[in-house]
C-alpha cells in the first residue's frame, strides 16, 4: 500500500510555480523550480524564500520548563534569554544523536523547539516520555504552524518593506507583523547567508509567501537548500548525524555542555573520537554522493555522508567520516564515484566563504 504524503499549506503555490514535487521525509516538497543552480545563486547574491513548513514545532511551558529542557538538550539552556535562539542536539543515553534542533525562548518561561521533519514524531514522543519527571506541558504545534526561510544578502532589506517592526539580529527572535500577519521572526537559517526564518499560523503563510515573492524573493526548493548548507558545512540529519554517531565526532562539541548533565553527557565525557566528520573538495572532475567510499593510499578510510556539486566553487564537495589523522585539512584523499577514483583533499569549514 502506497504511503500518502503530507503537504504544506503552500502545496498549491508550488504546483502553480512549476515546482518539481518529490517525496521528502514523508512530505511532498518542491526540489526545484527553475533550477538548483539558479536558485542557489539567487540566495548567495540576492534573496530567496523557502517553504520549510514540513519542519516540526514543540512548545514547552510550565514551572520546570528550563530544567526539563536542560536535561534533554545538549546546550546550556540556562544561558538563553527571552528572545534568544540556541542550537543543540538531542541525544540518547548512549550519546547517539536523535536530532539537531533550534530552541527559542519566548515570554512567560515558555520555549519553542523546531525539529527536523522526519524526526518530529520521534522527538515529540521523547519529549513527552522525559516530561513525566517534570512539572511541564509539552505541546505539539506542528499542525497549526508554518515556517518560511528568507535568506540572502538582500533578505533583511526586502523584509523591511513588509515588516511592521524592527527585525531581530542574528540568533535573536521577536514577534513582528509581516505582510499583515503576526510572525515569530528568528535570526537563524541554514544557508550560510544572512536572513531570518518566519514561524507563523498556517492560515497566514500563503499570503506572506505571496507578498515575499511579489517583493522579489526567488522561490527556492530543497535541492538548492542542500547545496547551500553543504557549502556552509551545516549538518543534515540522516546523513551527517544519526543515532549511530555521537555529536563529538560530528564536530558539535561546541554545543555539548557536558557539565549540564543532559541525557547522554556521561557517555560523551568518556568518548574516544576515532573518526571525525570532515569537509573535502575534489581537485579534479567528479561529483561525490553519500555512500561513496573514501580511500587513502588505496586503503579504505571512510565514507561520504553528504556530497554534491558546489555552484559557487564549481567543483564537487562533500563531508565524510574519516580517521582523525586524515581529518587534518590538506590531506590528499580519493573518493570512489561509480567505480572510478576521484582525487580530493580535506578542507576547513566552511567550504565556501564570501570574500570580505
Amino acid at each position: 500500500m502506497a504511503i500518502e504524503l503530507l503537504s504544506t499549506p503552500l502545496h498549491g503555490r508550488h504546483a502553480e510555480l512549476g515546482g518539481r514535487l518529490v517525496p521528502f521525509a514523508g512530505w511532498e516538497m518542491p526540489v526545484q523550480y527553475e533550477g538548483i543552480r539558479q536558485e542557489h545563486l539567487a540566495v548567495r547574491e540576492s534573496v530567496g524564500v523557502f517553504d520549510v513548513s514540513h519542519m516540526g514545532q514543540i512548545a514547552t511551558s510550565g514551572p520546570d520548563a528550563e530544567p526539563f529542557l536542560q536535561r534533554l538538550l545538549s546546550n546550556d539552556v540556562s544561558k538563553l534569554e527571552v528572545g534568544g535562539a540556541q542550537y543543540s542536539v538531542l541525544c540518547r543515553e548512549d550519546g547517539g544523536v536523535l536530532d539537531d534542533l533550534f530552541t527559542y525562548q519566548l515570554p512567560d518561561h515558555s520555549y519553542l523547539t523546531v525539529t527536523n521533519a522526519g524526526n518530529h514524531a520521534k522527538d515529540l514522543a521523547w519529549f513527552r516520555r522525559q516530561a513525566r519527571e517534570f512539572d511541564v506541558e509539552v505541546e505539539d504545534r506542528a499542525d497549526e504552524l508554518a515556517m518560511l526561510a528568507v535568506q540572502g544578502p538582500a533578505a533583511r532589506a526586502l523584509l523591511a518593506t513588509l515588516a511592521g517592526g524592527e527585525l531581530p539580529g542574528r540568533m535573536r527572535t521577536s514577534t513582528v507583523e509581516v505582510a499583515g500577519a503576526s510572525a515569530l521572526v528568528c535570526g537563524t537559517g541554514y544557508t550560510g547567508e544572512d536572513g531570518v526564518e518566519l514561524i507563523l499560523a498556517s492560515n497566514d503563510v500563503v499570503a506572506v509567501w505571496d507578498a515575499l515573492t511579489a517583493a522579489g524573493a526567488t522561490p527556492v526548493g530543497l535541492g538548492a537548500r542542500d547545496t547551500l548548507r553543504l557549502e556552509a558545512c551545516f549538518h543534515l540529519y540522516g546523513n551527517d548525524l544519526s543515532e549511530q554517531r555521537d555529536p563529538i565526532g560530528a564536530g558539535l562539541a561546541w554545543c555539548c555542555k557536558l557539565e549540564t548533565g543532559f541525557i547522554g553527557s556521561a557517555v560523551l565525557e568518556t568518548v574516544a573520537v576515532e573518526q571525525r566528520l570532515t569537509p573535502f573538495a575534489f581537485t579534479g572532475p567528479g561529483i561525490p554522493r553519500g555512500g561513496n567510499s573514501v580511500l587513502v593510499s588505496g586503503a579504505s578510510a571512510g565514507e561520504v555522508t553528504s556530497g554534491g556539486y558546489s555552484p559557487c566553487l564549481g567543483i564537487g564537495i562533500g563531508m565524510a567520516y574519516v580517521p582523525t589523522a586524515i581529518a587534518e585539512p590538506g590531506t590528499a584523499i580519493e573518493v570512489e564515484v561509480r567505480g572510478k577514483l576521484r582525487s580530493a583533499e580535506t578542507r576547513r569549514k566552511p567550504l565556501y566563504e564570501k570574500e570580505s
